[in-house]
């Protein structure tokens, strides 16, 4: 297996799949630059096992799945759920004693499947609470999956500085001009970040224009945005005209979670979900949601993203000495904190 230690965080929780990906059918996944296959038992609890037999090294994904168990589709080999070899149909059946694969640590929460990929004990406590997703209609949340070929702290960067809306995205989430001039205020405490603003516009965004007393007239607009390590950035937007507290239950607002899994130092899977507390039983509206998600990242964010990676030609931002300006207190404070994090795991 290779080193990542010195790539990625180890001993925290990854988003490995959407719940709904995972069947009873093998799936695999590269996952901190480890091939992964993940699979259900039969009463529906999720498995992860390396995804390589230990004996000529063929993809377990490969084989099948037989009472609990994945068969390597090679010489037949069967792995449980916890990695050990149950069946050599070779000779007389001797399992020797290195007839194992690494079983990964997962939990099922919020609607994804989290991997814990490192040496120590998996502590569930680690992973944020994001349990607002699980309150509401089931109509007015709804998940996705898209997968990008540039570093996953670039797509952290760039959802822990939203400076860019105006300049990069469409009139459908566009401060008309409001969001650029302001020094966002940033929080860092307990190893989180967290940067939030408050602006006015006319109209409002108009993913809630419609959803206002007024539409078309002045609203009062906030955004936070707060990171946990490795990657899980949760972002909450809101309007409202009759001057209530700016926070999702006060506002016309929606809760959103991003969270990158590093596929390899150059590609990354990325994960969201959203809720809303606005017209909560529309299941049509959830469609057009996910489907403006996808639009807005693989058209504009992406492309973008692509091309600094290909630009930068490292992942180490920061030695590249970037100019800085206000909006980029966020993100480099992140960045240092996690880089900080991986030297001491690695230590």
């Amino acid at each position: 297996m290779k080193d990542t230690s010195r790539k990625f965080l180890t001993n925290t929780w990854y988003a490995a799949a959407l719940s709904t990906e995972v069947t009873d059918s093998l799936f695999k996944r590269r996952l901190l630059d480890t091939p992964v296959v993940i699979y259900r038992r039969d009463d529906g609890s999720p498995v992860a096992l390396h995804d390589r037999c230990p004996h000529r090294f063929a993809p377990l994904s490969m084989g099948k799945k037989k009472d609990d168990c994945v068969v390597c589709p090679y010489h037949g080999l069967a792995f449980n759920s916890d990695g050990k070899c149950t069946h050599n149909p070779h000779g007389g059946g001797h399992i020797p004693a290195k007839a194992e694969v690494k079983s990964y640590p997962l939990m099922e929460k919020y609607g994804f499947i989290w991997i814990w990929m490192g040496d120590k004990p998996a502590d569930p406590a680690l992973l944020p609470d994001y349990s607002l997703l699980d309150n509401g209609h089931p109509n007015a949340l709804a998940h996705t999956y898209m997968k990008r070929p540039c570093n996953y702290e670039l797509i952290t960067d760039n959802v822990m500085d939203l400076s860019h809306i105006d300049h990069l995205h469409g009139e459908i989430i566009t401060t008309r001009g409001q969001l650029s001039p302001q020094i966002p205020k940033v929080e860092d405490e307990n190893n989180e970040v967290a940067v939030r603003w408050e602006w006015e516009q006319t109209p409002p965004m108009l993913i809630f224009n419609d959803f206002l007393p007024k539409p078309g007239e002045p609203a009062a607009h906030f955004v936070e945005v707060t990171w946990s390590h490795p990657t899980h950035i949760q972002l909450t937007v809101g309007a409202t005209q009759d001057g209530s507290a700016m926070d999702y239950d006060n506002t016309v607002s929606q809760y959103d979670l991003h969270t990158c899994t590093p596929e390899t130092e150059y590609s990354t899977h990325y994960f969201f979900a959203t809720r809303r507390n606005h017209n909560v039983e529309d299941a049509e509206f959830n469609k057009i949601k996910i489907e403006s998600m996808h639009g807005a990242f693989e058209d504009e964010d992406g492309p973008i993203l692509d091309a600094v990676q290909d630009q930068m030609e490292t992942n180490d931002f920061l030695a590249l000495d970037p100019v800085l300006i206000s909006s980029d207190a966020g993100p480099v404070r992140v960045r240092r904190i996690l880089k900080s994090m991986i030297e001491q795991e690695s230590a």
